[in-house]
């Protein structure tokens, strides 16, 4: 250090000085703006940068919460629609039943009504033929009695017989 208080030169200070305050001013004079406007450009990008990234965040969640609000109703629209179906199908059931039921009903009061007719027919058909039977046996019931005369008057006197006379 000594050397150096040695070596001091109070011209060679002052032309250092003299330089150094010139080469100050020239830097502020013509590279401090654009240094600076250069710093402010940069910032004002970053900036810029860490909004639009802020807002793509924001419309990010605005998506995400929409399509969680679609799907919610996606969801419960398909439910609707299953619940709809399910109850057509049972009331599409429930109605063929009904239909079935009426048409059984029908067929068995129609079979019913034919088997009553048919039975009706029959028991005509049995009475024709009882009375034909029996007018056939009267008939020759009738014959036999009537055949001899011995016989015709005993049945007169029979007849007579049971009639009382008031």
């Amino acid at each position: 250090m000594e050397q150096l208080l040695n070596d001091f030169s109070p011209g060679l200070f002052v032309m250092q000085t003299v330089l150094l305050i010139g080469l100050i001013f020239l830097l502020v004079k013509f590279a401090w703006k654009p240094i600076l406007n250069s710093l402010e450009d940069r910032e004002k990008g970053i900036q810029d940068a860490l909004d639009a990234a802020e807002s793509a965040k924001k419309e990010m969640q605005n998506i995400t919460a929409d399509s969680e609000s679609l799907l919610k109703e996606a969801r419960a629209e398909r439910e609707s629609l299953l619940k709809e179906a399910r109850e057509l199908k049972e009331k599409i059931l429930a109605d063929a039943k009904e239909e079935a039921q009426k048409e059984g009903d029908k067929m068995i009061a129609k079979a019913q009504a034919t088997i009553e007719s048919e039975k009706k027919a029959a028991v005509a058909d049995i009475k024709a033929q009882v009375a034909t039977l029996s007018i056939d046996i009267a008939e020759k019931v009738i014959k036999d009695e009537l055949s001899n005369k011995s016989k015709q008057q005993k049945l007169v006197d029979d007849m007579l017989g049971d009639i009382k006379l008031n």
